[in-house]
């Protein structure tokens, strides 16, 4: 939320805040805190958010970002693209790690895929105010645009033949991430340049979406042009 309040191409509406909370922000900002928030006890912030959330104290409503279109994406940009990845504590910890390697954004469907809510950013830690989503009708159709606008498109798969330290790619690159358990789409599949798996050498042959994403963005997110 810090990271929110402190950007200015987000749009803020309201701020509650604990004592506590205030002392914080105003250790944080000083006299650039661009709301004035409302001193509130935990509680009520806990009736606005329900019995389960974890609130340290805020709760601010705000504007969305802009979202850019797949022609605003830069030419060389490194980016992902989630198919039907519905969990929002897994899609936030892949903006997070996203945006600790510079992922220019994040292609996700309208269906299928989840809205930017309080558990998402909450596991995003951030995230989302540096690496924006960039939402399409159909995923199959935005990477066919991708792959004639040059993006390398490259699908994990745990049963892809290619291992994932044996490419060589450069950018501008898609990695393309399936949902737990069902894996990649056969029509996402089709649309990918190469599908590739993590080369595990442990008992445990599959990770997390998000660590899955993670490990790829380290092995791949190097490539230059």
């Amino acid at each position: 939320m810090v990271q929110a309040l402190g950007n200015a191409a987000r749009g803020l509406h309201r701020l509650l805040a604990t004592e506590n909370a205030t002392a914080r922000l105003e250790a944080e900002f000083g006299e650039g805190l661009r709301i004035t928030p409302e001193l509130v006890r935990p509680s009520e912030i806990g009736r606005l958010l329900g019995p389960d959330a974890v609130h340290q104290g805020l709760y601010l409503e705000a504007e969305p970002l802009p979202a850019p279109g797949l022609d605003d994406l830069p030419a060389d940009a490194l980016i992902l693209a989630l198919d039907q990845i519905t969990d929002p504590h897994n899609v936030g910890a892949i903006v997070r790690t996203a945006a600790a390697f510079g992922v220019a954004g994040i292609v996700t469907t309208a269906r299928h895929a989840p809205g930017a809510t309080g558990v998402l950013a909450k596991s995003a830690s951030g995230g989302l105010e540096h690496v924006p989503f960039v939402t399409v009708r159909n995923l199959a159709e935005a990477l066919i645009a991708l792959g004639e606008r040059g993006f390398t498109r490259v699908g994990l798969d745990s049963d892809a033949p290619e291992s994932l330290d044996a490419l060589t790619v450069t950018r501008p690159l898609v990695i393309v991430l399936g949902a737990e358990g069902k894996g990649l789409r056969e029509r996402t599949r089709t649309c990918c340049d190469v599908l590739a798996r993590i080369p595990f050498s442990g008992a445990i042959r599959s990770l997390n979406v998000s660590n899955a994403a993670a490990i790829t963005l380290y092995a791949l997110g190097r490539s230059r042009t």
